[in-house]
Parts: structure tokens; C-alpha cells; sequence
């Protein structure tokens, strides 16, 4: 069983991202689905699919946060495998900060058995990552 405690930050960049309101008015409390691609370089290198039910308080609030989950696909340090993250972001004007954990169960091929955690953060479609996890 091999392991990391990273000390690098990696990248994943938005590769796509489709939005639709599921509830409430332009600059009223409503809620959204945003259905989200992204390719990792760095410890993770692959792609992913991620779904955030994203929240907007309405006019004069910055308090948003977007739960989600995103299923990754490709290599953790040469690992051939997928699994899924369980996220937990904040977002606004200075862009996006958060935590993942990688979901108990979810790893496959090489990568089954895979826990972990990591955090997000930045504010361009290139986002920054750090990720310790065990296999």
C-alpha cells in the first residue's frame, strides 16, 4: 500500500460548464445545476465529470456554496483507476475555495482501496489542488 502527503500544488482546468437555475429569480435566493468537465495535470492526470447544486443568496450576498460530486478518471502517480469526490466549495467575487474527500468505495482498477482529501482554490479556468490520499 503506497501513499503521499503532498506538498506540491497540482492544476485542473474547467473544460466545460453548463448552468441551468432549478429555482427562484435572477436576483432573488435560487439555486442551480452546473454540470461541470475537467482535466487534471500533476498528481492526478486524467479527466472528470462533476455535478455542483450551486447556490446564489440574492443581491448583496456573498455567501455562496455549491456541494457536489465529480468522478475522476485516469492515473494517481501512474495508477490506472477512477473514483469519485465528494466537494464542498465556497465561491464569489475573489473566486473559489473548498475541500474534497474522496467517497469510501468509489475506487476502481489500480486506485481501488483509494481515501483521501484535498483542497481547491482559485479564480481562473485553471484552478489550483493539493491531494493526500493512500492506496
Amino acid at each position: 500500500m503506497g501513499g503521499r502527503l503532498c506538498a506540491m500544488t497540482d492544476t485542473f482546468t474547467v473544460q466545460g460548464w453548463t448552468e441551468n437555475i432549478v429555482s427562484g429569480g435572477e436576483n432573488a435566493p435560487r439555486f442551480a445545476h452546473a454540470h461541470v468537465t475537467f482535466g487534471y495535470t500533476g498528481v492526478i492526470e486524467g479527466s472528470s465529470t462533476c455535478d455542483y447544486l450551486m447556490y446564489y443568496p440574492g443581491e448583496g450576498h456573498t455567501d455562496q456554496k455549491a456541494p457536489g460530486f465529480e468522478r475522476i478518471e485516469g492515473t494517481v502517480e501512474g495508477r490506472k483507476g477512477s473514483f469519485v469526490l465528494r466537494h464542498e466549495v465556497g465561491y464569489g467575487a475573489e473566486g473559489v475555495q473548498g475541500t474534497f474527500i474522496v467517497v469510501p468505495g468509489s475506487g476502481t482498477g489500480d486506485l481501488a482501496g483509494i481515501r483521501g482529501t484535498g483542497t481547491v482554490w482559485g479564480s481562473s479556468r485553471t484552478m489550483n489542488y493539493t491531494f493526500d490520499y493512500k492506496l
